[in-house]
């Protein structure tokens, strides 16, 4: 009985004592800021899963745009990797691949990762070659301060480009070039028998679909640089073809379709804020911040911004005599110009402002270009400025004289 007592036991506690075996200190590397580690496997050796590991620091506002590098440098790409937030759960995870059928097509592999600055982030790495990994803390990324930026300008311009005829063709042609592979699977679709069985592959189909649309946006810098003159002539033809389309149906004129497109640029430009950081309560206290300068009621500001002129009142700079001269000539030109295109347009009666006019000759003079002063009142005008200017100069000399 004993000895069935001890077995029992031993049995019982072997995946432990197996785990603790596999997780010792040989094969958990925790890895600190600007650290690289080697790893040489011995010859004829099978392979070796070693978990790296960084443990996160406590959340701070200074770190609100830090950002966690992992580099794995390896000749090939024969590795496995294995993602967890704790080294168990990195090893239960090889241990489920290693002892099951099924296959993940959905498993991602990448040489770069970013980790999570405030959380304890491990990786798992499996693989017969010598790599090496390397981690580095960048205290600020301007990738995200730049996401940060793009979403808070694209949030508060949302209502304007919402109403904007350039951004609507934009996205028109952006849209097509990016959808154009559905024109494809309509075609395709036409090919196939419509009964429920059919349906049924082709929505089992959609995986397969799924994952050669990873591999190709893993391999889209090689694609890129190997077929860049079919790349180009892609983009051409299904740009000018959606550009085609924008412009034989117009820009959008329902009021309702363009609040539709404002709210969904403003989503963009929040979940843009949201994923701008790691520290998700900054985010959303930068979010919250947002929403009440934009939406915040016009008559609860005005109290503050009226004690703030008040506390700290603008200087005032006065102007030179040039500066009034300049100002004067370009704004008088300005208003000109546009009672000159109120008169012109549909707005304005004309019939009715010439019986309200003196002298409808001289309307029609300045609306043909001409100046809107006579020569008589030039001429009168200039003779005021000179008898100013000349009595300004008879009290100069006057007070030079008495001083002298």
């Amino acid at each position: 009985m004993n000895f069935t007592y001890a077995l029992l036991i031993v049995y019982l506690t072997s995946p432990i004592l197996t785990r603790a075996a596999l997780l010792g200190a040989h094969n958990v590397h925790y890895l600190e800021q600007d650290e690289t580690y080697k790893f040489s496997p011995p010859p004829y050796s099978n392979r070796q899963l070693q978990i790296f590991c960084y443990q996160g620091k406590p959340k701070n506002v200074i770190h609100i745009w830090q950002s966690v590098l992992l580099k794995i440098t390896h000749p090939t790409d024969n590795f496995d990797q294995y993602d967890g937030p704790t080294p168990e759960q990195v090893h239960q995870e090889y241990l489920d691949k290693k002892y099951s059928w099924s296959v993940n097509l959905f498993a991602t592999k990448s040489k770069n990762m970013k980790l999570n600055p405030f959380n304890t982030s491990c990786i798992g790495l499996d693989s017969r070659d010598a790599y090496s990994v390397n981690l580095k803390v960048i205290r600020i990324d301007l990738w995200k301060v730049l996401c940060l930026v793009i979403g808070v300008g694209l949030f508060l311009s949302a209502p304007t480009l919402s109403h904007n005829t350039i951004f609507h063709y934009l996205c028109g042609v952006s849209f097509g070039i990016c959808a154009s592979f559905l024109i494809l699977i309509y075609f395709i679709s036409r090919i196939f028998p419509r009964k429920t069985l059919m349906y049924g592959v082709i929505g089992a189909g959609w995986t397969i679909v799924i994952y050669f649309l990873q591999i190709l946006w893993d391999n889209l810098k090689v694609i890129m640089s190997t077929y860049q003159i079919y790349v180009i002539w892609y983009i051409v033809f299904t740009g000018t073809l959606s550009f085609i389309l924008c412009y034989r149906w117009g820009p959008v004129e329902n009021p309702k379709t363009k609040n539709l497109i404002k709210w969904t640029l403003q989503a963009l430009g929040i979940a843009m804020i949201f994923f701008s950081s790691h520290y998700q309560e900054a985010a959303m206290g930068q979010i919250i911040l947002l929403l009440i300068f934009t939406y915040l009621p016009r008559r609860w500001v005005m109290p503050f911004k009226r004690y703030w002129k008040k506390r700290f009142p603008p200087k005032i700079t006065p102007l030179s005599n040039d500066e009034y001269y300049e100002q004067g000539v370009r704004e008088t030109a300005k208003a000109l110009s546009e009672l000159r295109e109120f008169c012109s347009s549909p707005q304005c009666n004309q019939w009715k402002t010439a019986l309200k006019i003196k002298d409808v000759k001289r309307f029609a003079s300045f609306m043909e270009g001409n100046s809107h002063l006579s020569d008589e009142e030039i001429l009168e005008y200039e003779t005021s400025i000179r008898g100013e200017l000349t009595d300004d100069s008879t009290e100069s000399e006057m007070s030079e004289d008495e001083s002298s």
